[in-house]
């Protein structure tokens, strides 16, 4: 019996995480966890290597404490509602669908969109 994890690597994978869709990706792994992107650039590789579906916290915080997402909901309500020029940023992970939510949501409340490509 082996104590080293299982390695693999994964070819022509697909990096979602800037909008680019770059799909020559190849990935390495040893057991669950991605250790190499080759051909990622550094937005990806760190995507894909420290990005992880590990539930690590709970499911939601409030001013840093464990709080029922239902709590959490009110909370980012009141927040947005007393907020002057609320910024709604970093969509560029999420889907069409929520981007467009998110974007209704802003104009409600007055406030702004923007991406990380304004860097």
């Amino acid at each position: 019996m082996s104590l080293n994890p299982a390695k693999n690597v994964v070819k022509n994978a697909t990096c979602t995480f800037c909008g680019c869709v770059c799909d020559d990706i190849e990935l390495h792994t040893e057991g669950d966890r991605i250790v190499k992107a080759k051909n990622a650039c550094s937005l990806g590789e760190s995507w894909f290597k420290y990005h992880t579906a590990e539930h690590l916290y709970p499911d939601a915080l409030i001013d840093g404490k464990p709080a029922t997402v239902e709590a959490a909901i009110e909370a980012a309500a009141d927040y947005l509602y007393r907020a002057n020029m609320p910024l709604v940023y970093g969509l560029s992970n999420v889907t069409c669908e929520a981007q467009r939510e998110a974007v209704a949501l802003a104009e409600l409340i007055g406030g702004v969109v923007d991406s990380h490509t304004s860097l």
